[in-house]
């Protein structure tokens, strides 16, 4: 599962808060049973173009990883969990918008790779969808 989420109208002190940003990767892992394997990293970028500036964190989980960037000039953040196990998206999704206190939230969650129980599976699957693409079959459009 990958849940991708694009808040708007959040707290921008959080926004800016790099040990909100640490300690949220550090701990949440453990919150979603994933197995943290890295110590979070978490920058703050100072762009050229002040309202590109923000927090970038990272954290690589047993299971993927948890990626947060902060826009708090844009009033924006975005955020990726993902993980080769399910995990409870709505939970995430709430505390996600409770700790940055986000007013609205756009979300996408993406079932990903691993849901085959042989990954040739998976393999023959994208062959079939690239023959039909360049075959320019319904539904397929070339990226």
């Amino acid at each position: 599962m990958h849940l991708v989420i694009d808040g708007y109208g959040g707290d921008i002190g959080k926004m800016w808060d790099e040990d909100l940003v640490r300690d949220f990767l550090y701990q949440y892992p453990d919150a979603l049973g994933m197995t943290r394997i890295t110590e979070p990293k978490v920058l703050r970028y100072d762009a050229p173009k002040s309202e590109d500036s923000g927090v970038s964190g990272f954290v690589i989980i047993a299971e993927s990883h948890i990626s947060i960037h902060t826009f708090p000039r844009k009033d924006y953040i975005n955020i990726d969990i993902f993980s080769c196990r399910p995990f409870d998206h709505d939970r995430a999704l709430k505390d996600v918008r409770d700790l940055f206190g986000l007013g609205e939230v756009k979300t996408w969650l993406l079932e990903r790779g691993l849901e085959w129980l042989d990954e040739r599976q998976g393999l023959a699957e994208a062959q079939q969808q690239r023959t039909a693409i360049e075959a320019g079959g319904p539904g397929h459009h070339r990226a």
